[in-house]
């Protein structure tokens, strides 16, 4: 297990802190514009964080590929939750538990933004399996806008035997394919406890995780393309849920 992590981008950064995620070092790029970085400066001195002012080709190669507008910070790793906390989040909101269910999602761009629209629609958490998925990286974190410090995600080694104790806990499993003979618009469970399952990118659900689904929905398509972007389809049935719940009050 690494002992640190990268975290890069204003947002994702300023959520670290206040969040209250251990953060060893904060470098800032000599370049990097004052209204972005003073607020992350200031908070980072109130709490006695050591701040490194680099060229920014450092932060280049601190991360990779990622837009981090001249600040980066070095975490604690990634806290994963474990799936009794997720549930018991939604019991101290008094709420019926709303969780979604990630079978194999690998582009950490479609992660961060079902984490952001997840945050968004509170959902009271994500789970996703240990193999063959994107995890929380600093990709994720800088495309979630921060919400990843807030939606708590879980990581398990068998989908499928989660999936079960959840039925076995009252949870409904709603499963999201192409081919449903049911519409989303339909679907009349999701005001009650419910995990949304999001397929792969491009295999979308596995078999075995498809079978297990109590209820399998489609989101209607009016255009001639037969595919909407992962996390474009996620927050279509994760906003249907927020709907729901809202007219039931």
């Amino acid at each position: 297990m690494q002992e640190e992590e990268i975290v890069a981008g204003k947002h994702s950064v300023t959520e670290a802190l206040r969040s209250g995620r251990t953060i060893n070092k904060i470098w800032i790029a000599e370049t990097a514009q004052k209204h972005l970085t003073q607020p992350i400066i200031a908070e980072a001195k109130k709490l006695g964080i050591v701040i490194q002012h680099v060229d920014k080709r450092k932060l280049d190669q601190l991360a990779p590929g990622v837009q981090h507008q001249g600040v980066v910070a070095q975490t604690a790793p990634y806290a994963y939750a474990e799936v009794d906390a997720l549930l018991k989040a939604a019991e101290e909101k008094g709420e019926p538990p709303f969780l979604l269910i990630l079978d194999e999602i690998e582009d950490p761009h479609n992660l961060g933004s079902i984490l952001r629209t997840a945050d968004c629609t509170g959902v009271h958490g994500v789970i996703l399996p240990k193999r063959r998925s994107a995890q929380i990286t600093a990709t994720v974190s800088k495309t979630s806008a921060g919400a990843v410090e807030y939606v708590p995600v879980a990581r398990v080694t068998n989908l499928a035997q989660t999936i079960e104790q959840l039925k076995e806990l009252g949870v409904w499993i709603v499963g999201t394919v192409v081919d449903a003979d049911t519409d989303i618009y339909d679907a009349t469970v999701f005001d009650g406890p419910v995990a949304v399952v999001i397929g792969n990118e491009n295999k979308g659900m596995g078999r075995l995780i498809r079978e297990k689904c109590d209820v399998l929905a489609k989101l209607p398509m009016a255009g001639r393309i037969n595919s909407l972007n992962a996390s474009v389809a996620a927050g279509v049935v994760m906003y249907e849920v927020l709907r729901r719940r809202h007219m039931k009050g």
